[in-house]
């Protein structure tokens, strides 16, 4: 078995972290979180769930002005959602293969303007312009592939020295321009040539043909209770196996879930139901409590129950950062990486809790997520954040991190008295 994971299980992971694309979409989307943060904020405070609060808001004309003037910064975060992992995405593949960052970012923006729709407000002056329904989460997939299609095109075109040279007299920042004039030329005519096309078929533009085609079949995939299971049962596997699972599993998983997640806060602001329960903060609240694997329990467990001297003081270093969701102390320090004893708890008592999350949710006993919170959030905190200020989502924060420690108790006890006799020299038979 072990065999296998090393050969196997392990060689495909370390391939999918590496993957210079899959990485670049995942670390060019992290450049969204800080943003979409900030926006959660203003987007829980126009919609505390207080009686009072709610009529003055909804009815009060002053309430509704101050209302209007919270969601600005919301459509400014989360309605650019697009707009900002196409740069990040962009910058990041640009950098990994050491191009101009300035000019891929600029060519991948001029390409995203190019093929999505404009709107047309004509009043006192006409007005072109893009509509935030592509600049947000629903033009995030289009983002990603114009990213990715924009800079490889630029690398290939330079790559073969199809660019115009100037004299060494000329300064550099007009030479590196002129440069990019010819990449620029063709990467613009091959999608007008693209956009023109779709615009004669039902289609229309190339937004609608991904929304058909990708995004939504891959939301109704991933969304469901049998998605949740296979999404963190692989993470939980590349971890067992030294491989950072969290990285693996976003660079592929992250666009699906921010499209998830931007639904449920455009329901949540309009005061409709929520239709999603899975998104990326709610593996990191609900399940990953502690840090990968839900360890915050097991560390509690080490600190205040072991009887080995080396789980005691692995539990005492790593409490302050397990309560905020940092845990590679305890992965690799521990180690429950490559460990047959405590690689049992740590896969399948992230299973049962997205389990029992999920079931939680989908029967509505508890209020599903409608903000972004960060992953360091505290138990009972990010759980009354996420789902709005509901406090069902503390509870079952609470519950999991009870039923992670139940889970994980037997394993810890059998880990530590074999650590325990070895301290003593007590040979095991």
């Amino acid at each position: 078995m072990m065999t296998f994971m090393e050969e196997k299980v392990l060689a495909f992971g370390s391939k999918v972290a590496s993957q210079r694309h899959l990485a670049a979409i995942k670390d060019g989307m992290m450049l969204s979180i800080p943003f979409l943060i900030v926006g959660s904020i203003f987007l829980i405070i126009a919609n505390l769930p207080i009686a009072s609060y709610m009529n003055y808001m909804q009815t009060d004309p002053q309430g509704m002005v101050f209302k209007q003037w919270l969601t600005y910064p919301v459509t400014a975060t989360f309605d650019m959602i697009a707009i900002i992992s196409l740069l990040g995405i962009s910058y990041n593949l640009a950098k990994s293969y050491n191009l101009n960052t300035i000019i891929s970012v600029s060519l991948s923006f001029i390409s995203f303007v190019l093929v999505t729709p404009l709107v047309h407000v004509v009043g006192d002056t006409t007005l072109i312009a893009l509509s935030t329904k592509y600049t947000g989460s629903q033009g995030l997939f289009v983002a990603i592939l114009i990213s990715l299609f924009s800079v490889e095109m630029y690398r290939i075109i330079t790559k073969k020295n199809i660019v115009i040279k100037m004299p060494e007299s000329v300064p550099d920042a007009v030479s590196k321009s002129f440069a990019a004039l010819i990449p620029a030329g063709i990467i613009v005519i091959i999608l007008l040539a693209v956009k023109i096309g779709l615009e004669q078929t039902a289609f229309d533009n190339i937004h609608n043909v991904i929304a058909t085609l990708l995004t939504e079949p891959l939301t109704k995939i991933s969304g469901s209770f049998w998605g949740a299971i296979a999404i963190i049962l692989f993470m939980q596997i590349m971890w067992c196996c030294g491989i950072h699972g969290a990285a693996v599993v976003w660079g592929v998983m992250l666009p699906v879930l921010n499209v998830m997640m931007d639904a449920n806060r455009v329901a949540f602001e309009n005061g409709q139901a929520i239709p999603n329960i899975l998104t990326k903060e709610w593996f990191n609240v609900f399940v990953m409590i502690g840090g990968s694997g839900g360890t915050l329990g097991l560390v509690v467990l080490m600190v205040f129950f072991a009887k080995s001297t080396q789980l005691k003081e692995i539990g005492k270093l790593s409490i302050g950062a397990a309560i905020f969701n940092v845990n590679e102390p305890v992965l690799f320090g521990l180690p429950i990486v490559m460990n047959p004893v405590l690689m049992i708890p740590f896969i399948f008592g992230p299973v049962i809790v997205t389990m029992i999350s999920y079931g939680a949710m989908y029967f509505n006993v508890v209020a599903r997520v409608v903000t972004v919170v960060p992953f360091t959030m505290p138990v009972g905190i990010g759980g009354f954040l996420l789902t709005g200020g509901n406090i069902s989502g503390a509870v079952l924060q609470i519950v999991n991190l009870l039923i992670l420690t139940l889970i994980y108790y037997p394993f810890f006890k059998a880990y530590d008295k074999q650590l325990l006799n070895e301290e003593n020299g007590i040979t095991s038979v």
